[in-house]
């Protein structure tokens, strides 16, 4: 039983060293969100930090409803696919672990 519980606490230092790990790798990571066929574009990054906004200069600019939707629909797209971004960084970390039903990493 103690071996167990031993294990299962070296486990657990694993995995959170290797969340860590993941975390401040995902921090550098940058996505590009589109909308309007890539006439407006968001950079984020992986603390959800939108770095760069462009705007096509072609792009009429007598319709600002348009153009903040436009903008809304890039920055949803950059963190729809940071999102996925982390999925796969964070998939299998837990691998092994026996972790309570409803349980999802990250936290």
């Amino acid at each position: 039983m103690k071996g167990g519980l031993g294990g299962l606490m070296k486990q657990a230092q694993e995995l959170q060293a290797n969340m860590q790990k993941a975390q401040q790798e995902l921090a550098q990571v940058e996505v590009t969100g589109q909308a309007g066929g890539g006439m407006v574009s968001v950079v984020m990054t992986g603390r959800h930090e939108v770095k760069r906004v462009r705007i096509d200069p072609t792009l009429p600019g007598d319709d600002r409803e348009m153009l903040e939707d436009l903008i809304a629909a890039a920055m949803n797209d950059a963190v729809n696919k940071l999102e996925v971004v982390m999925r796969e960084r964070f998939a299998g970390l837990a691998a092994g672990m026996p972790l309570p039903g409803g349980l999802k990493l990250p936290f």
